[in-house]
């Protein structure tokens, strides 16, 4: 089996629908429209399906919590792609989630650029249900976690203590980005450059030669798909045998296309799956097929 993917699927006529998504990362947000469900329908006539028989992991997690999610291997290391841009590693009981950018709004803001300041309490709501999924044991954020070096200081209370309470309980790590080189002030946790952690190499900026098992955010990588007149773009991982770029998690974040020649070097042409992001579903797609 390619890139030892396995993709759980809902069943055609589960009746759940879903909303055209108009967040800057491409994520979807529940609702009911038939254009997104049309969407989603699109990327299921694509993507690869593949029987998966469930293994009880360290974690203690069932088979229902993996439903809609797409595990996919890394150097031999099997993460968990949700559906909500989060990675969950069951044999480190990690979660990895890349490109927060907490206090984008108010560092625009400083600009003149105003933008609605709730992107940091709407980024924490989204990831306080991703931990209270998957209950880690540990949190690896992969840079640019803040979207300056001042932005855990703009931290308005309410949003500080939310994030500490994420915090509390768990090993926390911070990889250093280009947007935030420096620790927060305030918050604890664990600083670092890169983590090597098992099979794995965790780090901010994905790296054109670098050995196997790099997992790296930076790229906000997004794909898309046309067929039959209709074009679907996406928020994904991209994600091969040898690394993974993480989604960007942020409320504000943009992303990047996957066959942007910024990605060059760092998949051998087209060997590699886009994992997109559908309505509470990740959809294993070939690169061979975006567009």
């Amino acid at each position: 089996m390619s890139d030892s993917s396995y993709s759980f699927r809902r069943p055609e006529n589960s009746g759940r629908k879903s909303k055209r998504s108009n967040n800057p990362d491409g994520s979807s947000q529940k609702g009911g429209s038939p254009e997104q469900l049309d969407d989603d329908r699109l990327m299921a006539q694509i993507a690869e399906q593949t029987a998966f028989n469930f293994a009880d992991d360290a974690a203690g997690l069932s088979e229902h919590d993996y439903r809609g999610n797409c595990i996919h291997a890394v150097n031999g290391a099997e993460l968990v792609a949700d559906a909500a841009g989060v990675a969950y590693w069951p044999a480190e009981q990690a979660l990895l989630v890349a490109d927060l950018h907490l206090e984008k709004g108010s560092s625009f803001a400083r600009r003149g650029q105003l933008l609605p300041p709730y992107d940091t309490k709407a980024t924490l709501t989204r990831l306080s249900v991703c931990l209270d999924k998957w209950r880690p044991e540990r949190v690896i954020a992969l840079g640019d976690s803040f979207h300056d070096r001042e932005a855990s200081e703009r931290l308005v209370p309410d949003d500080q203590q939310f994030l500490q309470s994420l915090m509390q309980g768990r090993e926390w790590v911070w990889i250093t980005g280009n947007h935030d080189p420096e620790p927060p002030i305030g918050l604890g946790g664990t600083n670092l450059n890169e983590l090597r952690l098992g099979n794995l190499t965790l780090r901010h900026e994905p790296q054109v030669g670098a050995m196997a098992g790099e997992i790296a955010g930076h790229l906000h990588p997004k794909a898309r798909l046309v067929r039959r007149g209709r074009s679907v773009r996406r928020s994904c991982f991209a994600a091969s045998r040898t690394r993974m770029i993480m989604p960007s998690f942020g409320a504000y974040t943009g992303g990047l296309d996957v066959l942007d020649p910024t990605y060059d070097g760092l998949f051998g042409g087209r060997k590699f799956h886009a994992l997109m992001r559908g309505e509470g579903q990740v959809y294993r797609i070939p690169a061979r097929d975006l567009r």
